[in-house]
């Protein structure tokens, strides 16, 4: 993870949830995971707003911590959000301003032929490369597969504040499949 030691990732983290709306005080984390052969890094907040589709949507509009990491960092990053309900979306954030992105609901999504009466199941997965999150993984050198595992990566869990905090009692939930990530590619 070098290039990150020489930034406070709390404080972005403190910072990033005002600008937010959310204030200084609540009681949360930064998780932070990589896939150091790839130097693909992945920050996500440890608290309840974050988890779930809940968690999707209030990421949606916020993105203070991906503009202020791009800033940081000097380099792009791209907050994404993934239901698999719902879709998936890639925003990108370069010197704090949005410089793309693309939203893909899965009921607009173009299904590969069914035969037989079933849909070709081979054909959906190549179909999902090209998808947004599919893209992004084509962008980092790793497969969709890797991207969407990330989250179970071997994670760092930093304290942002608030006294009821800690890791030990923290909100994760592997049972979640609906999540919200920002990625850096250095």
């Amino acid at each position: 993870m070098e290039g990150l030691e020489f930034v406070d990732l709390a404080a972005l983290g403190r910072q990033a949830l005002a600008l937010d709306g959310m204030g200084t005080g609540l009681d949360c984390g930064l998780q932070v995971s990589a896939i150091p052969r790839r130097k693909v890094v992945r920050f996500a907040y440890d608290a309840p707003f974050a988890y779930g589709r809940r968690g999707v949507g209030w990421y949606r509009t916020h993105h203070a911590l991906a503009r202020l990491l791009s800033v940081s960092l000097g380099t792009t990053v791209h907050a994404y959000a993934f239901d698999p309900d719902e879709g998936e979306a890639v925003i990108g954030y370069g010197n704090g301003r949005k410089v793309g992105g693309e939203v893909l609901r899965c009921v607009d999504a173009e299904l590969p032929e069914e035969s037989d009466g079933e849909l070709d199941e081979a054909a959906f997965q190549k179909m999902k490369e090209r998808w947004p999150l599919g893209h992004l993984a084509y962008v980092f050198g790793i497969t969709r597969a890797e991207l969407l595992a990330l989250p179970r990566a071997e994670t760092l869990l930093l304290a942002l504040g608030g006294p009821g905090y800690s890791p030990e009692g923290s909100s994760r939930s592997a049972a979640s499949t609906a999540r919200w990530t920002l990625a850096v590619w250095k």
